[in-house]
């Protein structure tokens, strides 16, 4: 798959995803929020009946003290012997005439009766008509007044009625609870009552005075003294998490899908840059061994020729051309067999007691000549007392022989190169290795790459710098094996410094 397809359809589900979390994030939203205005009207709605409902008690216990003293002014106007009241009353007709009506009160043990009486008998039928309206409009107007009276005196008198026994705590908790009830809010709550001065007469367990998830609402507002009733509710937020909760496992499940794309997409790039640094792997091995494979082959073709067989000099140099590219061979076979060492390190290592100052001696002698053969200077500053660990003897020598051939492959081709080597004993009871180098250096994208198998800073088939990619995977490899770790320190065009770190043998002991 190419590339551009690649990140083309990356791009697509990218967005597909991304908006379909966004819609479930808003559809989330959305949802808390229209909970939280049911939540709200619910609230509202109860906190206006119970207002209602103690108006309401307000009004009746004046209206019941005022009957109370009606009733008493009206019926009891028994005499001091007890005997019967007579209340006579009189209407003007509009013709100038009078008519006398009495109503007479009589009280026993049980009942009071009130009896209407008339003048004569002998009225005609139109004058008791007018009579008896005339009666029902005087007890209207009567009524009337003591109705006007009695809301006078609720308005009167009602402020100054104390406040806990208009509002009493018990009888505002049960009406609280029964219309929270009604209206579906089936959480616990608190309450407190505010006088005009937002202060609390009163406050119940749990009350916490908290603006933000407070509803109010004014108590007795027709009074001159003004009353805030403030609830709370402590669940809140639970109560509404739990009513959307269901949304929770489908938010859930798209970041998990949206994680598991990720996951695959890094997966596929990662697998797509393997195979290209495996394509420029078996390009660089074929050139690699195509070359010494052709001159070996030119060699042993050139010594069929007769003229050649006489020539000691020419056979003795054909001779020199096949060893030389012989141990080329052998040595490019060997760093294709680094793969399967790189696979099964556990298995092949042989762990032996040695000092890596001998060891890193000896190489620096081997190798000192091929870089005096470029001109150059190898140095070796073995500084480390203590320097006995515990590794496999030829892997060892191998990772150090790696590290100066690296150093020696990216010198630069206008300055000749400068290499050096040194052991010390740093803290922690561990020798600490530094192979530097003068040559190109190493970008820092590049840097954190260079340990990887197969990857070379100059990918694509070329071949200005011999090598498989593998020299560094297989030096971290070993170097993990050996409970040790590596990094480096490079500046592009200022060179580079590989740093290993390996345990003593006492630290490994213990």
């Amino acid at each position: 798959m190419k590339k551009s397809l690649m990140w083309m359809l990356t791009a697509v589900m990218s967005i597909t995803f991304v908006a379909l979390l966004y819609f479930q994030i808003m559809y989330l939203e959305n949802m808390v929020k229209m909970r939280e205005e049911q939540f709200t009207e619910g609230v509202m709605r109860s906190l206006s009946a119970t207002a209602e409902f103690l108006e309401r008690q307000e009004t009746l216990y004046f209206l019941e003290q005022d009957v109370n003293i009606i009733e008493s002014s009206l019926y009891d106007y028994n005499s001091p012997d007890g005997t019967e009241t007579d209340f006579k009353y009189s209407v003007e007709h509009p013709d100038g005439s009078v008519t006398n009506y009495t109503l007479q009160s009589s009280q026993d043990n049980s009942k009071t009766n009130i009896n209407l009486s008339f003048p004569s008998a002998t009225q005609n039928i139109g004058a008791r008509y007018g009579t008896m309206q005339e009666v029902i409009r005087s007890q209207y107007l009567y009524q009337k007044g003591l109705l006007n009276e009695v809301i006078l005196s609720i308005l009167r008198d009602s402020s100054t009625r104390p406040i806990m026994e208009r509002a009493d705590s018990v009888i505002i908790k049960n009406c609280l609870a029964t219309e929270l009830s009604n209206n579906g809010v089936n959480v616990p709550f608190s309450f407190a009552l505010m006088n005009p001065r937002n202060e609390p007469v009163y406050t119940t367990d749990g009350y916490k005075h908290d603006a933000k998830g407070e509803y109010s609402i004014s108590l007795f507002t027709n009074t001159n003294s003004t009353y805030q009733l403030s609830v709370e509710f402590p669940t809140k937020n639970t109560y509404i998490f739990k009513s959307v909760r269901f949304i929770i496992p489908s938010l859930a499940f798209t970041v998990i899908l949206i994680v598991i794309f990720l996951y695959t997409l890094i997966l596929a790039f990662r697998q797509k840059n393997l195979a290209e640094m495996k394509t420029d792997f078996i390009n660089n091995m074929t050139h690699e061994l195509k070359t010494p494979i052709s001159t070996i082959s030119l060699a042993g073709q050139m010594l069929n020729e007769p003229s050649i067989r006489k020539s000691q000099s020419s056979l003795s140099h054909l001779s020199e051309v096949i060893v030389d590219e012989s141990k080329r061979l052998r040595f490019q076979v060997e760093k294709v067999l680094q793969l399967s060492v790189l696979d099964k390190t556990g298995s092949t290592l042989k762990f032996s007691e040695v000092n890596a100052n001998s060891i890193i001696y000896n190489v620096v002698n081997t190798f000192k000549l091929k870089v005096e053969k470029q001109g150059g200077t190898l140095e070796a500053n073995l500084d480390a007392i203590d320097a006995d660990v515990s590794v496999d003897e030829m892997q060892f020598t191998n990772v150090i022989f790696n590290l100066l051939d690296n150093a020696l492959k990216y010198m630069k081709e206008d300055e000749e190169p400068h290499l050096s080597i040194t052991t010390t004993n740093i803290s922690g009871n561990k020798l600490e290795i530094r192979v530097k180098d003068n040559g190109i250096g190493i970008k820092k994208e590049h840097a954190r790459h260079i340990f990887e198998k197969f990857y070379r800073v100059s990918t694509g088939n070329r071949h200005d710098v011999k090598g498989f990619g593998l020299g560094l995977a297989y030096v971290k490899k070993m170097i993990d094996a050996f409970g040790g770790s590596i990094s480096v320190e490079s500046e592009l065009g200022k060179g580079s410094t590989f740093i290993i770190v390996l345990p003593l043998l006492e630290s490994r002991s213990e």
